[in-house]
């Protein structure tokens, strides 16, 4: 079996490689990563001599690259990573976000389809399992009050730029199921977080900062609140969506973590304190700056679906896998 994984290099993608590579020894990975300033070639440096993974530099946009990349390897799988995902970043330039979460993603699908169907709902006999994995976010959802989670059922409200680019996204991947029969699944997780995360997001920046006896910085009251997934976790999360998933559906991906960030901020000063403590308490550090546009308050998922349909687990809570990431960054920032 050959599988195309879009984005590999980034955060989760080169976490999920490594891990699937590790469980799957009779599958071989193509990862296609466009190495913008999110993809990191270190992320995988563990795997670059095992002979069942090939990198492509190249971009998801480039049709003609996709339409090569199926025709040469005749893939069995697509793993879909590869987006633009910082909120910050898709308030000052959206038009990246819609080439390469929605353009990327329909050619993507649409390559697929011609290369695996031979009409709509008749799929070729050797591509009868051929499945099309789309990871996506709870950012689809929206925003929620103090109570409730999102569900498979909860109807989209994406409130930024990313949120609507990966909404769009999300529906594209429904309609080449319903339209013409493509073995479709979609994944939408939690905020992710652990090993690999690219610097400019919450946990790296706050270990970072601190470090650096720099201002760590906590947008509006800090009271916003995520429900957190380890990295390691969301990838067993996805193994099973690609390999027992039903086609067609979608799968909600939490942690059961909620935590706000002030929190979050202060759970890794004082966990810092104790690894590499210093005169003065990490969480002096912590200053308040002024609250992004659109933020959202509150995102938490029920993950009831896929723990008893697919019996994923998640074995991370928050307080064990935040120990793990600070310890791993601590190497990254001291090397």
């Amino acid at each position: 079996m050959i599988i195309l994984v879009t984005g590999g290099y980034g955060f989760i993608g080169s976490n999920f490689i490594t891990y699937f590579l590790n469980r799957h020894k009779n599958i071989k990975i193509i990862n296609i990563d466009k190495l913008t300033y999110a993809g990191e070639l270190s992320n995988l440096h563990e795997i670059n001599n095992n002979p069942n993974y090939v990198f492509v530099k190249g971009d998801i946009c480039d049709r003609n690259l996709i339409e090569n990349l199926f025709a040469k390897y005749d893939f069995n799988g697509v793993i879909h990573f590869a987006a633009e995902s910082h909120v910050d970043n898709s308030i000052k330039n959206p038009n990246e976000f819609i080439n390469t979460n929605v353009l990327g993603t329909f050619n993507l699908l649409d390559v697929a389809k011609n290369h695996w169907m031979l009409l709509p709902h008749q799929i070729k006999p050797k591509h009868k399992a051929s499945r099309f994995l789309h990871i996506s976010t709870d950012e689809v959802y929206g925003t929620l009050g103090d109570e409730g989670l999102f569900t498979e059922e909860t109807p989209y409200a994406p409130n930024s730029p990313y949120s609507a680019s990966k909404a769009s996204s999300d529906f594209i991947v429904r309609s080449y199921f319903h339209t013409y029969g493509l073995n479709v699944v979609t994944t939408n997780c939690s905020n992710n977080y652990g090993p690999k995360q690219h610097d400019e997001k919450l946990i790296p920046t706050i270990i970072r900062k601190a470090l650096s006896n720099e201002p760590i910085p906590i947008y509006g009251d800090g009271e916003n609140i995520r429900d957190w997934l380890y990295v390691e976790d969301h990838c067993e999360g996805i193994n099973l969506a690609f390999n027992k998933g039903i086609t067609g559906e979608t799968y909600n991906i939490g942690g059961k973590n909620e935590r706000n960030n002030l929190y979050i901020a202060n759970t890794i000063c004082s966990i810092l304190d104790e690894v590499l403590p210093k005169k003065k308490p990490y969480k002096d550090q912590i200053s308040f700056v002024k609250d992004r546009p659109g933020h959202d308050y509150r995102y938490a998922i029920d993950a009831s679906k896929i723990e008893n349909d697919l019996e994923w687990v998640s074995k991370e809570n928050f307080e064990s896998g935040i120990r793990k990431t600070i310890d791993w960054y601590i190497k990254k920032y001291q090397e």
